[in-house]
């Protein structure tokens, strides 16, 4: 199942922010089927504006096996995600689009993280530049999606972060205290990358 907001048609490939929803940009707060439990993270929000700024195009690519488990329907879902664009919206945000995976754990689907289908299907209907792209997450699963799929890839302290990060083995190119500091890590690295 997937939900895309495209901001335009398509013109050309560029870089993308792919970003884990719960723990990364808003708090984690188990299932959220209540579009009153939408709540940013510190720092969310002054981060994507700033990948904004760099560039980068701002989609989200969350599990959300609570469906699956009937925890709540598509349409409780689709009004926290209704909610999260109406939060974003007051910050002056606005994603791209938003993939999501419904199935449970145990389901032998291509489109639960880590494996790469929402990030393949979300760069073709979206014109997303993986090699260039960054995939923001919490978890070992989002860092193990972007290394799927070509991307750069950035473990967040928030959400369960700290607790992956604690593990040790965790294969990432970077490791950020929130969102704000990927960003800020992103731009120092462009502008290396620009200068050499």
């Amino acid at each position: 199942m997937t939900v895309v907001v495209p901001r335009k048609a398509r013109a050309s490939v560029r870089p993308f922010a792919l970003l884990d929803r719960d723990g990364t940009v808003i708090e984690d707060r188990g299932y959220i089927g209540d579009p009153d439990d939408v709540v940013l993270l510190p720092g969310a929000a002054a981060g994507l504006r700033r990948l904004r700024a760099l560039g980068f195009g701002l989609v989200l690519v969350t599990n959300q096996s609570g469906l699956g488990r009937g925890y709540f329907d598509a349409e409780q879902l689709d009004a926290v995600h209704r909610r999260l664009g109406a939060v974003l919206a007051d910050e002056r945000i606005v994603l791209d689009g938003i993939y999501l995976c419904p199935h449970r754990p145990d389901h032998d689907c291509d489109c639960r993280k880590p494996r790469p289908g929402l990030g393949l299907r979300a760069a073709e209907e979206l014109g997303i530049d993986l090699a260039a792209s960054v995939m923001i997450g919490d978890k070992r699963s989002d860092i193990d999606f972007g290394r799927r799929l070509g991307a750069r890839t950035i473990l967040v302290r928030t959400g369960q972060g700290a607790q992956t990060d604690a593990v040790g083995t965790v294969p990432c190119t970077f490791v950020a205290g929130d969102l704000h500091h990927a960003a800020d890590y992103l731009a120092a690295l462009t502008r290396r990358e620009d200068a050499s």
